[in-house]
């Protein structure tokens, strides 16, 4: 570390842990809380669930939208809409979170992992088509840090083949892929399902919450039967059948409307959180990109054809032991940057499953990629200048 010291001002503020991520609370949450209480109707799809679903389907033209209890849930959801049967292939990215492919395990799918880009950790959608057989059903892209997979080019290969697409945009809200004429399509909207996160460590939160999206119209009716443990509950409620029967498979994968209305608070506030959030990103880049090389690190790349929506920061070391060593230095002066995915392909569940195949550059992120503080309160100088301190 160099021995020169920072001003008085900046120790003090670092005597205190910076962390890697605090949930940024609007001022209407415990309000909204109150109000769906008082209303007596705290279970699932109350009043604030309607407007949560409301929202998103006026502002990202989503076919139809279905709270539930998390990303994870809405994935398992997707999972039994597709009609996984064991034996089924699902193509998904090796550095994703286990839910991501928890979800068709749970069905008897099995997994076929596709290693990231070389510059980006999205899964390589030159590397999708060698690895169909007359067994895939789904390809499952997993948008990282909110920046758009290759969403023209996954379709594309998934309409030839007849192959489902759910995508995992747990962390892309109000993200977007950019089509060649400049148009922007919102993540979420262009596979047959896709699923979002609202747990704390996200851009919107809810504690824990997901989304499902349906934009296939022919699995709308299902997929409510499905969310309420398989009946036409929604239908009873409604006043379309006179009572309600088990119709399908299911489980209880609504939220109370509860977590549904501290969602909603963070709902109305999004075009402010985003702005915020972007203006982070950018501060870090703007600081960082000068030192970069000289550091032995490489900055975020943002591929032409994507969005970025303030979700993460990360740094690639140039070495694992470079990247240990950085966040062992940044935790001396209380700053929490934390390294992410372990490839699931090395993973013990599945390491005997692997039949020998290697993921070159999901490997490379798996062991150089550092995730730096990020959340709304976020003063990016004081992380900043501390990098710039350190030299190994």
């Amino acid at each position: 570390m160099n021995p020169s010291r920072v001003n008085v001002k900046h120790d003090l503020y670092l005597s205190k842990m910076i962390p890697f991520n605090k949930p940024f609370l609007t001022g209407h949450e415990t309000e909204y809380i109150l109000n769906a209480v008082n209303s007596m109707k705290i279970s699932g799809d109350g009043q604030y669930s309607k407007k949560c679903h409301q929202f998103f389907e006026k502002k990202y033209n989503f076919r139809k939208t279905f709270l539930t209890t998390s990303c994870t849930d809405a994935l398992e959801m997707a999972a039994i809409l597709i009609n996984i049967q064991p034996g089924d292939e699902v193509i998904v990215p090796t550095f994703t979170f286990v839910s991501t492919v928890n979800a068709f395990v749970l069905r008897g799918a099995k997994i076929v992992f596709i290693d990231s880009m070389k510059d980006n950790p999205n899964m390589d959608a030159n590397l999708i088509e060698d690895l169909i057989t007359s067994k895939t059903k789904a390809i499952v892209p997993v948008h990282y840090a909110g920046v758009a997979c290759n969403m023209k080019q996954i379709m594309e290969v998934a309409n030839k083949h007849g192959l489902y697409v759910v995508e995992d945009a747990a962390q892309a809200i109000d993200s977007y892929f950019i089509h060649s004429d400049g148009k922007k399509q919102p993540l979420g909207s262009f596979g047959h399902l896709a699923t979002f996160s609202f747990h704390e460590t996200k851009n919107i939160v809810s504690g824990e919450g997901g989304l499902l999206v349906v934009n296939d119209e022919s699995m709308i009716e299902r997929a409510e039967i499905i969310r309420e443990k398989g009946t036409n509950r929604s239908k009873f409620f409604r006043g379309e059948v006179d009572k309600y029967n088990w119709i399908d498979i299911g489980s209880s994968f609504l939220p109370s409307d509860i977590i549904a209305a501290f969602l909603f608070a963070q709902l109305e506030k999004m075009d402010e959180i985003q702005k915020n959030r972007i203006s982070i990103w950018n501060a870090y880049q703007k600081s960082l990109l000068p030192i970069a090389e000289e550091k032995g690190f490489t900055l975020p790349n943002v591929p032409a054809y994507a969005t970025n929506n303030g979700h993460m920061y990360y740094l690639l070391c140039d070495t694992e032991a470079h990247r240990s060593f950085l966040i062992d230095e940044l935790k001396k002066k209380n700053i929490n940057a934390v390294f992410h995915y372990l490839s699931l392909s090395d993973s013990p569940y599945f390491k005997d499953k692997n039949e020998g195949k290697h993921f070159p550059n999901a490997t490379f992120f798996e062991k150089h990629l550092v995730r730096l503080p990020f959340y709304y309160q976020l003063n990016t100088q004081i992380v900043t200048d501390e990098i710039k301190n350190i030299t190994k």
